[in-house]
């Protein structure tokens, strides 16, 4: 599972370089989902990760980080990660 997540990692700058979206988004779902698993065999079931993401969101959103600053990217996500946007 780490070695099949380095890959799909790697596979990320890849895609980006092809700029094509639909490789972009595959390649990134990959990255998604490798974690979910890595995540499982290690004993954290799914719903307890997105408890994770959501904590960690909430804690980026709330310290300020750049992203959050520049885009308001992180409470998009934090949104979706509590069941808004779809």
């Amino acid at each position: 599972m780490k070695a099949e997540l380095a890959q799909s990692a790697g596979s990320v700058p890849r895609a980006l370089l092809r700029g094509e979206p639909d490789t972009v988004a595959d390649a990134l779902a990959a990255v998604v989902i490798s974690c979910y698993l890595l995540g499982r065999r290690v004993g954290l079931d799914f719903a307890r990760l997105d408890r994770a993401v959501l904590a960690r969101l909430e804690r980026s959103v709330r310290e300020g980080h750049e992203m959050e600053s520049w885009y308001g990217d992180l409470s998009q996500l934090r949104e979706r990660f509590r069941g808004g946007a779809r």
